[in-house]
């Protein structure tokens, strides 16, 4: 108990108000849950520093014994974005700071001077980078989804622990006390055994249709596209625009995940989310269903199966459509979505503490579990596997949706079954672009 009430705990973290760039200095030493390592600081890079990349960085900035170092992006404006705020957060904290940044990400792995690396780029460059960090000797937290095709991610696992990585991925749900306690009474029984699970998420992704426009002038669009097969033509909706003076951040998030040429759209951006909370709760992290169907044939929204009989469709709780999942037992049900927790029973019901609040993606806690595992070689709460079990989901429903049938799926081999012209399978990758590999 005395260790216990040294240690600065995660709901202690996040209430203490940490938002401003001063409360730094005002918060005591983050005891990790293991060994230290012998660095005094764990150095960070930043690969990406697109909208999602500022609010990791502005978490990662707060956490005491994390120096931030480096980053890259592939358009020069952003990258000066990123060198301004990390410059005066450490001014106005009072310590010194040498930031640096780059065009390309392999500048910031080759520097023996950092720890590990922050990736938040699209969706399609995530595994190609993250594997080459871990070849690198860089331990990583990579934004969700995990992996563009389900290849990559087979790829990715190999990566990282025949590197002796520590890889977390971005499902910062996953360390909310309100999903917590969702997974928690379902796995313990408490609504009964789950009969059936609405898991709403949106839709699959469509065919590019933006307008040609013309590519900025410190945009390197071609590092942009990397292994995407080409040609695909730029607009500003895939890397919105931003200025530094005056200061105009992005007004949307990043229009490429819509889009299947670039994206997984609904399915992977939110499936990623609550898909892998239905997953935890089901007892099926490094698992998967058995079967995946898809939009179509009378059925408005996409269904998987899994072994045991219970079916997850991605099919909204409420006349809201609010994207979150909902457990349905045979003693009861449970909804739970960000900041919103509704049960059959009052008694179901959390302490008010473990319900969310506030902007969503600037929560910490998240970040402070990779910063431990860094720190104890242990794994994080989402380590690869259970990224890529709950990734996979996701791009089976939109292979469902693209073949326009169900098809059955071996979680055990991660293959597909009864697939007789080979139409699922040769879905599992795609053929990067001349000039671009995956290892």
């Amino acid at each position: 108990m005395k260790d216990q009430k040294k240690q600065w705990s995660r709901r202690q973290f996040i209430n203490s108000g940490v938002a401003g760039i001063a409360g730094v200095m005002l918060l005591p030493k983050i005891v990790s849950s293991g060994k230290s390592p012998a660095i005094a600081d764990l150095r960070l890079g930043f690969i990406g520093m697109g909208q999602q990349s500022m609010f990791l960085l502005n978490g990662f900035l707060q956490i005491p014994g994390v120096q931030v170092i480096a980053g890259c992006d592939v358009y020069g404006i952003k990258r000066k974005r990123f060198e301004k705020r990390v410059k005066a957060f450490y001014t106005k904290a009072g310590k010194d700071s040498k930031v640096e940044t780059y065009e390309k990400f392999e500048d910031v792995l080759s520097r023996t001077d950092i720890d590990a690396v922050v990736i938040a780029v699209p969706d399609h460059s995530h595994a190609r980078i993250a594997i080459a960090a871990c070849k690198a000797g860089k331990d990583v937290y990579l934004e969700k989804p995990m992996t563009f095709t389900i290849k990559e991610g087979q790829e990715l696992k190999k990566a990282v622990r025949q590197n002796n990585r520590i890889l977390a991925i971005g499902s910062q749900q996953r360390s909310d006390p309100g999903f917590q306690h969702a997974v928690n009474l379902v796995q313990t029984g408490a609504i009964g055994k789950i009969t059936k699970v609405n898991a709403y998420v949106g839709a699959p992704p469509k065919p590019y249709d933006l307008p040609e426009e013309p590519i900025p002038a410190d945009l390197n669009w071609d590092l942009w596209l990397g292994s995407l097969p080409a040609p695909i033509h730029f607009n500003n909706q895939l890397d919105p625009p931003i200025s530094i003076d005056p200061e105009q951040n992005e007004k949307l998030w990043g229009a490429w995940r819509w889009y299947k040429e670039m994206g997984g759209g609904f399915t992977t951006d939110w499936g990623a989310h609550m898909f892998d909370i239905a997953q935890w709760g089901l007892g099926m992290d490094r698992n998967g269903p058995v079967e995946a169907s898809p939009i179509g044939d009378g059925t408005e929204y996409m269904s998987f199966k899994y072994a045991n009989g219970v079916v997850m469709t991605s099919e909204p709780f409420d006349a809201k459509k609010t994207k979150g999942v909902k457990f349905w037992g045979e003693n009861g049900w449970i909804e739970v979505s960000r900041g919103y927790f509704k049960a059959s029973d009052a008694k179901f019901n959390p302490d008010k503490k473990e319900v969310s609040d506030g902007p969503y993606e600037t929560k910490i806690p998240h970040q402070l579990n990779f910063v431990e595992s860094v720190r104890s070689r242990k794994d994080p709460v989402v380590p690869v596997e259970i990224g890529h079990s709950s990734c996979t989901v996701c791009n089976l429903g939109n292979i469902a949706c693209s073949l326009k049938r169900t098809v059955k799926w071996n979680p055990a081999t991660e293959s597909f079954i009864e697939d007789t012209d080979g139409a699922a399978t040769k879905l599992l990758h795609y053929e990067y672009r001349k000039g671009w590999k995956l290892v």
